[in-house]
Protein backbone atom coordinates (compact mmCIF):
# COMPACT_ATOMS: atom_id res chain seq x y z
CA UNK A 1 0.00 0.00 0.00
CA UNK A 2 1.68 3.68 -1.03
CA UNK A 3 1.71 6.62 1.40
CA UNK A 4 -1.42 7.88 -1.69
CA UNK A 5 -3.65 5.40 0.35
CA UNK A 6 -2.63 6.28 3.89
CA UNK A 7 -3.60 10.21 3.33
CA UNK A 8 -7.31 9.51 3.16
CA UNK A 9 -7.42 7.44 6.33
CA UNK A 10 -4.26 9.71 8.39
CA UNK A 11 -6.69 12.95 7.19
CA UNK A 12 -10.08 11.58 8.94
CA UNK A 13 -7.75 10.08 11.89
CA UNK A 14 -6.28 13.74 12.62
CA UNK A 15 -9.64 15.57 12.25
CA UNK A 16 -11.09 12.85 14.75
CA UNK A 17 -8.05 13.28 17.23
CA UNK A 18 -8.09 17.36 16.63
CA UNK A 19 -12.32 17.26 16.86
CA UNK A 20 -12.48 14.74 19.73
CA UNK A 21 -9.13 13.91 21.59
CA UNK A 22 -8.87 11.16 23.89
CA UNK A 23 -8.74 12.51 27.74
CA UNK A 24 -5.19 14.21 28.13
CA UNK A 25 -4.04 13.65 24.96
CA UNK A 26 -3.27 15.87 21.79
CA UNK A 27 -1.40 14.71 18.90
CA UNK A 28 -0.65 16.94 15.92
CA UNK A 29 1.59 16.20 12.42
CA UNK A 30 5.48 17.25 12.63
CA UNK A 31 5.89 20.06 10.15
CA UNK A 32 2.80 19.18 8.29
CA UNK A 33 3.61 15.14 7.76
CA UNK A 34 0.84 13.27 8.31
CA UNK A 35 2.76 10.46 8.88
CA UNK A 36 5.14 11.17 11.29
CA UNK A 37 3.03 13.17 14.46
CA UNK A 38 4.10 13.89 18.43
CA UNK A 39 1.39 13.36 20.92
CA UNK A 40 1.45 14.84 24.44
CA UNK A 41 0.06 12.75 26.84
CA UNK A 42 -0.49 14.46 30.76
CA UNK A 43 0.36 12.09 33.33
CA UNK A 44 -2.87 10.10 34.49
CA UNK A 45 -4.74 11.37 38.00
CA UNK A 46 -2.96 9.55 41.20
CA UNK A 47 -0.10 8.97 39.56
CA UNK A 48 3.50 9.18 39.65
CA UNK A 49 3.63 10.89 36.35
CA UNK A 50 -0.01 13.13 37.38
CA UNK A 51 1.01 16.73 36.19
CA UNK A 52 3.74 15.94 33.76
CA UNK A 53 3.69 16.19 30.02
CA UNK A 54 5.22 12.83 27.94
CA UNK A 55 5.90 13.37 24.46
CA UNK A 56 5.75 10.04 22.05
CA UNK A 57 7.18 10.56 18.67
CA UNK A 58 4.64 8.73 16.27
CA UNK A 59 5.87 7.29 13.14
CA UNK A 60 3.06 5.56 10.70
CA UNK A 61 4.00 2.82 8.41
CA UNK A 62 3.49 2.49 4.89
CA UNK A 63 1.63 -0.73 5.37
CA UNK A 64 -0.60 1.43 8.26
CA UNK A 65 -3.79 0.20 9.55
CA UNK A 66 -2.27 -3.25 7.77
CA UNK A 67 0.59 -2.94 10.70
CA UNK A 68 0.75 -0.84 13.61
CA UNK A 69 2.31 2.79 14.27
CA UNK A 70 5.51 2.79 15.69
CA UNK A 71 5.39 4.84 18.67
CA UNK A 72 7.92 5.84 21.31
CA UNK A 73 8.51 8.16 24.23
CA UNK A 74 10.37 11.31 23.69
CA UNK A 75 10.09 11.69 27.18
CA UNK A 76 12.26 10.08 29.85
CA UNK A 77 9.40 8.00 31.91
CA UNK A 78 10.51 5.62 34.75
CA UNK A 79 8.03 2.34 34.09
CA UNK A 80 8.31 -1.08 34.07
CA UNK A 81 6.62 -1.50 30.26
CA UNK A 82 8.92 1.69 28.67
CA UNK A 83 12.89 1.29 28.55
CA UNK A 84 15.25 4.22 28.45
CA UNK A 85 15.00 4.28 24.93
CA UNK A 86 11.76 5.40 24.92
CA UNK A 87 10.58 1.70 23.76
CA UNK A 88 6.91 0.56 24.90
CA UNK A 89 6.10 -2.98 25.52
CA UNK A 90 2.67 -2.54 24.60
CA UNK A 91 0.13 -5.70 22.62
CA UNK A 92 -1.73 -3.34 20.41
CA UNK A 93 1.73 -2.46 19.16
CA UNK A 94 2.38 -5.31 18.28
CA UNK A 95 1.27 -7.45 15.55
CA UNK A 96 -0.53 -10.78 15.89
CA UNK A 97 0.32 -13.70 17.02
CA UNK A 98 2.57 -12.08 19.96
CA UNK A 99 0.41 -8.64 20.30
CA UNK A 100 -3.19 -7.75 19.50
CA UNK A 101 -2.64 -4.79 16.59
CA UNK A 102 -5.84 -4.82 14.27
CA UNK A 103 -6.37 -2.89 11.39
CA UNK A 104 -9.73 -1.50 13.31
CA UNK A 105 -7.38 0.26 16.10
CA UNK A 106 -6.21 3.51 14.99
CA UNK A 107 -3.92 6.20 17.09
CA UNK A 108 -6.19 7.79 19.11
CA UNK A 109 -6.91 4.20 20.58
CA UNK A 110 -3.65 3.23 20.71
CA UNK A 111 -2.34 6.70 22.48
CA UNK A 112 -5.56 6.05 24.97
CA UNK A 113 -3.99 2.41 25.44
CA UNK A 114 -0.48 4.21 26.32
CA UNK A 115 -2.06 6.56 28.53
CA UNK A 116 -4.24 3.65 30.28
CA UNK A 117 -0.15 1.58 30.50
CA UNK A 118 0.89 4.53 32.09
CA UNK A 119 -1.68 4.81 35.00
CA UNK A 120 -1.56 0.32 35.41
CA UNK A 121 1.43 -0.90 34.41
CA UNK A 122 2.05 -4.26 33.67
CA UNK A 123 5.02 -5.39 35.61
CA UNK A 124 4.86 -9.39 33.95
CA UNK A 125 5.26 -7.96 30.68
CA UNK A 126 7.75 -5.72 31.47
CA UNK A 127 10.63 -4.07 29.10
CA UNK A 128 12.84 -3.03 32.33
CA UNK A 129 12.81 -6.08 34.64
CA UNK A 130 14.71 -3.91 37.79
CA UNK A 131 11.65 -1.28 37.91
CA UNK A 132 9.17 -4.24 37.56
CA UNK A 133 10.65 -6.07 40.07
CA UNK A 134 10.26 -2.72 42.10
CA UNK A 135 6.88 -1.97 40.99
CA UNK A 136 5.94 -5.74 42.37
CA UNK A 137 8.11 -5.68 45.44
CA UNK A 138 8.78 -1.79 46.84
CA UNK A 139 5.58 0.40 45.49
CA UNK A 140 7.03 2.82 47.68
CA UNK A 141 9.96 3.25 46.32
CA UNK A 142 8.58 2.98 42.70
CA UNK A 143 6.51 5.31 43.02
CA UNK A 144 8.89 8.08 44.31
CA UNK A 145 11.43 7.34 41.79
CA UNK A 146 8.59 7.47 39.05
CA UNK A 147 7.29 11.02 40.65
CA UNK A 148 11.15 12.35 40.73
CA UNK A 149 11.68 11.25 36.73
CA UNK A 150 8.27 13.10 36.18
CA UNK A 151 9.54 16.04 37.87
CA UNK A 152 12.73 15.70 36.33
CA UNK A 153 11.78 14.96 32.78
CA UNK A 154 8.04 16.60 31.92
CA UNK A 155 7.69 18.89 34.44
CA UNK A 156 10.85 20.87 33.40
CA UNK A 157 9.85 20.14 29.68
CA UNK A 158 6.64 22.12 30.78
CA UNK A 159 8.51 25.10 32.56
CA UNK A 160 10.80 25.22 29.76
CA UNK A 161 7.75 25.17 27.08
CA UNK A 162 6.45 28.10 29.21
CA UNK A 163 9.74 30.02 29.10
CA UNK A 164 10.31 30.08 25.46
CA UNK A 165 6.65 31.43 24.64
CA UNK A 166 7.05 34.07 27.10
CA UNK A 167 10.64 35.17 26.21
Amino acid sequence: MSASHLLPRMKRELEILERDPPPGIICYPVEDNCLHLTAQVKGPKDTPYEGGIFKIDVQIPGHYPMEPPKMQFITPIYHPNIDEAGRICLDTLKMPPKGSWRPSLNISTTLTSISILMADPNPDDPLTAEIAQEYKMNRELYNRRAREATIKHAVADIKNDCEKVSS
